[in-house]
């Protein structure tokens, strides 16, 4: 049976993939008491412990824990910014490419992929990929947002009694256009130029909901709105990632679709001028600990999607 180490276990996604693998026979969750949570020396000895350890840390505390998890033979996938485009790491996005997949399977350093990057990664690479998309194509990435990806302290402000009334709608952020998935957004589509990014954060628990618009006048080699569908439903087939037609209900979209799962899908909406790339996911799931424990999965050798909600 595999040993597993959640550092961070008490932040928001170290909780659920705590919860997602408690459920399973077949690992053994390692813990340490509150009192030795932020021990370096009892951290160091759960980790040399452990098969598996997940860093669901702050960006700074994930770089310092190197000096942990360098003294370990673990697996080590690590939820923050710290290590997506850092030498040496996996970007843990399997259904980018076979080749991808491969990488995860076999690496022992992968880097979990952030939620709004997620989503712009899915329906942008493959478009680049296919030369469908110019890699100095200028692009737009909005994407809507539920509250608990702020964390403890955003949860703790939209829940409380009395709350701010200005939280009551929707409120856009990262306004200086610094936000810290911008990096891995350009970097793993392979394009030249950041994109415009327009994150909002809204008042429900969690969903996620990101649109890249475009003008047909920006593809490439004639191609379409049916042509990026055929990109997207021969390279997204699930189990976790997959191509729908329509997401749509009664004309709207709702970001909290999957809400408590792990999968995510995209669709192509717009006319055959003014196109609309979507993709849905949870930001806890996909976003976080489902991607996280999706690749778990594939270096253990084990069913991608067990432990995961689809």
């Amino acid at each position: 049976m595999k040993k597993v180490f959640i550092d961070g276990s008490a932040g928001t996604t170290g909780l659920r993939i705590h919860d997602r693998l408690n459920a399973r026979g077949d690992l053994e969750l390692l813990t340490l008491p509150d009192e030795q949570r932020k021990d370096p020396e009892c951290r160091l000895q759960a980790m040399k412990q452990a098969d598996v350890v997940f860093l669901c840390l702050p960006d700074a505390a994930a770089i310092e824990a190197e000096s942990l998890i360098d003294q370990t033979e673990a697996i080590v996938l690590d939820t923050s910014t710290a290590h997506r485009t850092a030498e040496g790491w996996c970007y843990g996005f399997p259904e980018l490419s076979e080749a991808r997949k491969a990488a995860i399977t076999h690496s022992k350093r992968i880097a979990v992929p952030g939620c709004h990057a997620s989503g712009f990664i899915a329906l942008v690479w493959p478009l680049v990929e296919a030369g469908i998309l110019a890699s100095d194509a200028l692009l737009t990435c909005h994407s809507l947002t539920g509250y608990s990806g702020g964390g403890k302290s955003m949860i703790a402000d939209y829940t409380r009694e009395g709350r701010d009334p200005l939280l009551d709608s929707p409120r856009q952020y990262g306004l200086t256009q610094q936000h810290k998935h911008l990096k891995e957004m350009r970097y793993i589509t392979g394009l030249k130029e950041f994109p415009v990014f327009c994150p909002i954060v809204a008042d429900f628990y969690s969903g996620m909901e990101v649109t890249v618009p475009l003008f047909r006048s920006q593809l490439q080699h004639g191609a379409g709105p049916d042509d990026i569908r055929a990109v997207y439903e021969k390279k997204y087939k699930g189990p976790v990632l997959s191509y729908l037609e329509t997401m749509e209900e009664g004309g709207f979209l709702a970001s909290n679709l999957f809400t408590g799962k792990d999968c995510m899908a995209v669709s192509v909406s717009g006319n055959e001028e003014r196109i609309l790339l979507t993709a849905v996911y949870d930001n806890l799931g996909k976003g976080a600990s489902g991607a996280a424990i999706q690749n778990m999965n594939l270096t253990l050798g084990v069913e991608e999607t067990c432990g995961l909600v689809i």
